[in-house]
């Protein structure tokens, strides 16, 4: 749905709502309130006829033609770009960048030096197919990132590249590009707008390789189907198709599968002067002073344990962060750090115990507050711990239901809003003129609203646009409304049949406006997307309360004390209810409320996690978080067996 046709539709259903609780007042002047009430439902469903996308079926029913994905391209190039200009400023990689060193394994020549993105750019425009391959902390993500980022900002035309991590995809389970569309949709729905990008305009955009993928972390596919995925890379991705790979130089080698005309290059090790001139660059002169003994060994042993150790641009940031207010000098302790290993398993430690706890470090990095360190480190550790057992690197704020039993979650979120809704509907029954059925009609409205919520509980993956009735906003919401509005209609008179019939008309206008996001162009964020869902959620539990409220006055008389009143909490309750039977929003909520009272999470989890992100600990992935590097996330999942046990 356009920006225009979204924002009308956004004001006729308030304008709705507001007008059939004013019908409360009209009756003083003599008009009937079934009048009233008929004019403002026919009037309502008029401007959804006149606004309703599917009626254009030009334009909406239709697939994607050639101007909606050079449209979908530009805008989903642009938000991917805010996007990875985003998270390279929260990185610091704007600044204090290392040169990027690498040599030919395979199809080509080494390059490297001064512009870092610059660099990796040239080398993809000489040969559009790349591997990258290094050790665990060598920069393989950075340098795909800053890939990406470069080819975003000299892009004119041609294939978008988006960068994906491996570790969300199962050979086994999904074809390569059928995951890519997944993707496509789950962190741009916007996608699924059909009037301003035509039907199946994500699977279009990888069928026709207007996008190309940039794959990270090979080597984070289990190593039985790594030479399988590898096959399916190359059928899926043939010839001079653009593709970027990345993986550690073992396991890619151990795959024996090699990537069809790919240049394959080796990310080399930092030397001593690069390690000196990037520690000095970031310290302050105090600072600088406490790393000379460091750099003298460096010089004495320029093959030793902590130059090796120091050798990736992972473990020299780790040291930049650690030691900016420490004193380096322990490193130099061979009883403490006898080898390369328990140089970094340190740095991880004392990146995440450093982190949190410090009033100073959170103000310089503008986080919210100052997160306990025992706690901070116990809830890192317990998300690290339910990543690994599930094999991933992306911590998806939609996917923390997973660390919940699911037929645990299931019933836990079926019962609190069969509660809700049922609870809503029997409290406003209670003052109808037929009382007595206030105990049944509550229970068969929260035995519906239970059963429909476990039937949502199953699907958790985001929706592809559908063509067809179903995308009619008039003919879904004219027949919801009308169904609801002869049920209480038959039980409660005209009036009140006509009030809950417009009110339900108008929830599921606001649901389908909601759900068809507008905006391609935004940046996609993990508070972005949840924002989306709570905005559904709230307004369409508003709309609804202004709608039941007004249908307790018009039914039972504005001058019954507290009717109104009663109507509109009733309303809230129900509204709620119907709002997130199928948004992740709830089922989040519900899992992170649960695994907060059990001392798992924090109860301001999304704050913690952004935090986080703020102090190092955490990156940014489009909709997602992960941990800075694998490397942290294995630590903090081994580090404490006993605080991080399952949850389910």
């Amino acid at each position: 749905m356009s920006r225009f046709r979204q924002r009308a539709v956004l004001t006729g259903c308030v304008l709705a709502a507001v007008l059939a609780a004013a019908g409360l007042f009209v009756t003083d002047y003599g008009i009937a309130p079934e009048l009233w009430l008929t004019g403002l439902a026919l009037g309502f469903l008029v401007l959804l006829a006149a606004l309703d996308p599917w009626l254009h079926r030009k334009r909406a029913a239709g697939l994607a033609t050639d101007d909606n994905l050079d449209a979908a391209t530009n805008a989903l190039a642009n938000a991917l770009h805010a996007q990875w200009n985003e998270e390279c400023r929260a990185r610091g990689l704007h600044d204090n960048l290392l040169d990027v060193h690498w040599s030919a394994l395979q199809g080509g020549h080494g390059d490297g030096g001064p512009g870092h993105s610059d660099a990796v750019v040239r080398a993809f425009q000489r040969s559009p197919r790349l591997v990258f391959l290094g050790e665990p902390g060598a920069g393989k993500s950075t340098t795909a990132m800053l890939l990406t980022m470069g080819l975003l900002d000299r892009r004119a035309d041609g294939p978008v590249p988006f960068l994906l991590p491996l570790s969300t995809w199962d050979p086994n389970a999904e074809d390569v590009r059928t995951w890519m569309t997944r993707r496509l949709y789950e962190d741009h729905p916007a996608l699924r707008n059909t009037e301003l990008y035509g039907s199946y305009a994500g699977d279009l955009l990888v069928e026709q390789r207007r996008v190309f993928p940039v794959l990270d972390g090979l080597d984070q596919i289990p190593a039985e189907r790594r030479a399988d995925a590898l096959d399916r890379i190359n059928r899926a991705f043939p010839g001079a198709h653009p593709l970027v790979l990345t993986s550690r130089t073992d396991e890619f080698a151990e795959a024996g599968v090699p990537v069809q005309g790919a240049q394959v290059v080796q990310l080399q090790p930092l030397d001593h002067e690069e390690v000196a001139g990037y520690l000095r660059a970031v310290s302050d002169p105090v600072t600088a002073a406490r790393w000379e003994p460091i750099f003298l060994h460096l010089r004495d042993e320029p093959d030793g344990r902590l130059a090796e150790a120091l050798s990736t641009p992972l473990s020299l940031w780790l040291a930049g962060i650690v030691y900016g207010y420490g004193e380096p000098s322990e490193l130099l302790d061979r009883g403490r750090f006898p080898d390369r290993r328990a140089v970094e398993d340190h740095l991880v430690d004392r990146l995440v115990s450093s982190a949190f706890g410090d009033r100073g470090i959170a103000h310089q990095a503008r986080a919210s507050q100052v997160w306990p360190r025992d706690k901070a480190t116990r809830w890192l550790a317990f998300l690290a711990v339910a990543m690994r057992r599930r094999g991933v690197l992306e911590l998806g704020w939609w996917e923390l239901r997973r660390s919940v039993g699911a037929v645990w979650l299931a019933l836990l979120g079926a019962v609190v809003l069969g509660a809700i809704g049922g609870l809503g509907v029997a409290w406003l029954m209670a003052y109808a003129s037929t009382p007595k059925l206030a105990p049944v009609t509550g229970l068969a409205a929260g035995l519906a609203v239970a059963v429909a919520a476990l039937h949502a509980s199953g699907n958790n993956r985001v929706p592809k646009p559908r063509l067809g009735v179903w995308r009619s906003l008039l003919v879904v919401s004219g027949v919801l409304g009308t169904a609801a509005g002869l049920v209480f209609g038959a039980l409660y008179g005209l009036s009140a049949g006509l009030v809950v019939g417009l009110g339900i008309a108008v929830a599921v206008a606001l649901r389908f406006t909601l759900a068809s996001t507008a905006e391609l162009s935004h940046p996609s964020s993990p508070q972005w997307t949840m924002t989306q869902d709570r905005i559904a959620v709230w307004t369409g539990s508003l709309v609804l309360a202004v709608v039941f409220g007004a249908a307790a006055g018009l039914v039972f008389g504005p001058t019954q004390s507290g009717m109104v009143g009663l109507g509109l909490a009733s309303g809230l309750m129900l509204g709620f209810t119907l709002s997130v039977l199928h948004l992740r929003w709830w089922w989040f909520t519900v899992a992170r409320i649960w695994l907060a009272l059990r001392g798992k999470l924090p109860w301001e989890l999304m704050v913690f996690l952004e935090d986080a992100r703020k102090l190092g600990v955490l990156r940014q992935a489009g909709a997602a978080y992960q941990f800075r590097h694998a490397l942290v996330q294995d630590r903090l999942a081994g580090a404490r067996p006993s605080e991080v046990k399952s949850d389910a």
